[in-house]
C-alpha cells in the first residue's frame, strides 16, 4: 500500500545541514509519509550521510545521479513518489514536527486545493537584511486563496520547501522546467493559468535556513531580471493576451526595466503615472507622465511597478477610490 504523502528532497553537497534537516523529518506526527532523496552529484558526505539514516528508516529511499541540475533531479524524484501528495523539502532546512500533520489533514478536508503552504521563518535571525525579513512578513501574510492570487505577479508567494501539492496536478503540467527564471515560480503561475487553488496555513511550520550560498543569491535564474523576464511571459499570456499596450504605474529606474522586458515581449508602454512632479509633463520614450489625477476614463491595462515599500497599498487603496478594480483594469507586478 503507497504512502499517503511523499517527500521530495534534492539535494547535492548538503553534508552540514542535511543531519538536522533528517531529523526533523524522522520527528514528525504524522508517520505515513516516504522520503525520496535524490542526490544530485555530491562530492561531500551527503550520500553516506543519506545511507546511514536508511538503515535506520526504511522510508528513506536513495537515488545517486549525476549533476544534472535541480530541474531533473526534482523531476526525476517526482516521478519515484508513490502518494498522490508530494511534500517539497529542502537539505538545508528544518520542519516543525506537526508539519505534514497538518497540511495533509487540511488537504484531505479540502479536496479542491492544489497546493498549501505554511509560514515560514527564516534562520539564522541576526544576519537577516531588511529586504529578506519584508520578504518573509508579504509572504506570509498571504493566506488564501484571493490574496495569493492577487499578489502573484509581485514577489513567488511560496517558498519552495514550504508547499505540499497534488502529485497528479504538477505532472498534468508537465512538472518542473529549466526556463531562464526560477523553476518554483514557473511552476506557481503555470498552476495558476490552469485554475489550480491556492492556500497557506497560519502556522509556522517550516524553519527557511538563509546562507550567502542559496540559489536564490547566486543563480542567474533567481535575479531580479530573470523574475521580470518571468512575469512578462505569464502576463503576455494571460493578462495582456489581447493588447499590444499598456501604461505603467511608477516612471523611475524599476518602470523602466519594465518597459524593456515587456518591449521583449511586443507589448508597448503609451503612457506613464507617477506622482514626483520632476517627471510629470515629462515624455519618456515617447510617452506622456501624468499624475493619478489625470487618468483619462479607461485607460489601457496599467501595470504597477513602483519599487518603494509602501507603494503598493497606497495605490491600491487609490484605485480603489477612484473605482478601478485590480485584476481588470491594473495588476500590481512589484
Amino acid at each position: 500500500m503507497p504512502p499517503k504523502v511523499s517527500i521530495l528532497l534534492p539535494l547535492r553537497n548538503e553534508a552540514s545541514s542535511l543531519p538536522a534537516a533528517l531529523n526533523s523529518l524522522f520527528r514528525q506526527t504524522f508517520a505515513d509519509w516516504e522520503l525520496i532523496a535524490v542526490d544530485d552529484g555530491s562530492t561531500d558526505t551527503t550520500f553516506s550521510i543519506l545511507q546511514q539514516e536508511a538503515r535506520k528508516d526504511s522510508r528513506l529511499k536513495i537515488f545517486k545521479r549525476p549533476a544534472t541540475g535541480l530541474v531533473a533531479a526534482l523531476n526525476f524524484g517526482l516521478e519515484q513518489c508513490l502518494a498522490p501528495l508530494v511534500a517539497r523539502m529542502d537539505g538545508d532546512d528544518i520542519c516543525h514536527p506537526q508539519r505534514l500533520e497538518y497540511q495533509y489533514s487540511t488537504m484531505q478536508q479540502n479536496p479542491q486545493l492544489d497546493l498549501l503552504a505554511c509560514r515560514v521563518r527564516h534562520f539564522p535571525r541576526p544576519r537577516l537584511q531588511e529586504g529578506m525579513l519584508a520578504y518573509e512578513k508579504w509572504q506570509n501574510a498571504l493566506l488564501d486563496h484571493q490574496q495569493i492570487e492577487r499578489d502573484l505577479f509581485v514577489e513567488s508567494p511560496f517558498a519552495h520547501p514550504s508547499v505540499m501539492y497534488r502529485k497528479q496536478k504538477v505532472c498534468n503540467l508537465g512538472g518542473y522546467r529549466v526556463m531562464d527564471w526560477a523553476e518554483d515560480y514557473d511552476l506557481w503561475l503555470r498552476m495558476a493559468e490552469t485554475g489550480a487553488r491556492f492556500a497557506r496555513l497560519p502556522q509556522t511550520l517550516l524553519y527557511w535556513r538563509d546562507r550567502p550560498q542559496r540559489l536564490t543569491r547566486t543563480a542567474a535564474h533567481c535575479t531580479l531580471d530573470a523574475f521580470r523576464k518571468c512575469k512578462a511571459h505569464f502576463l503576455r499570456r494571460r493578462w495582456l493576451a489581447d493588447t499590444s499596450q499598456v501604461w505603467l504605474w511608477g516612471a523611475g529606474l524599476e518602470g523602466k526595466l519594465w518597459r524593456k522586458v515587456l518591449a521583449r515581449e511586443e507589448i508597448n508602454v503609451c503612457g506613464w503615472i507617477d506622482v514626483d512632479p520632476k517627471k510629470i509633463c515629462q515624455k519618456i520614450h515617447q510617452a506622456q507622465v501624468i499624475a493619478p489625477a489625470q487618468i483619462p476614463t479607461n485607460p489601457p491595462f496599467i501595470l504597477v511597478c513602483v519599487g518603494t515599500r509602501g507603494a503598493r497599498q497606497q495605490i491600491r487603496d487609490y484605485c480603489d477610490s477612484h473605482g478601478m478594480a485590480e485584476g481588470q483594469d491594473y495588476l500590481c507586478v512589484t
